[in-house]
């Protein structure tokens, strides 16, 4: 079954923490690691959230509205999608992310279409 493990962390500690232009020894053994275990769907770092554009639709009239969904202190970062046999297999791979350490991994299975 396949799981998206979304990382969410402090945006402003986390580029304060590393450039944006680079990839993290962790994040890089981390995606290797779900690579060689064959667990590896695909996975990408996001820009940051001041980037985000959000769309609403309501009665017709389409708003777009800069900035990410919600104001909060924690950001989507970052995804990896997965292939693991079962929800606690998905669990233990988000507990190894480097994310889990610098903020939360939300791990959610996908509807298969």
């Amino acid at each position: 079954m396949k799981y998206i493990l979304m990382i969410y962390r402090d945006e402003a500690a986390f580029q304060a923490m590393e450039p944006t232009n680079t990839h993290s020894p962790a994040y890089m053994a981390y995606g290797q690691a779900l690579q060689q275990a064959g667990a590896l769907v695909d996975g990408r770092r996001l820009r940051p959230a001041d980037t985000a554009s959000t769309v609403r639709s309501k009665d017709g009239k389409v708003e777009v509205l800069d900035g990410p969904y919600s104001d909060t202190r924690e950001q989507l970062g970052g995804y990896f999608l997965i292939d693991a046999p079962d929800l606690d297999a998905a669990i233990a791979w988000a507990a190894r992310c480097p994310g889990a350490a610098q903020g939360a991994v939300e791990v959610r299975p996908l509807w298969e279409m």
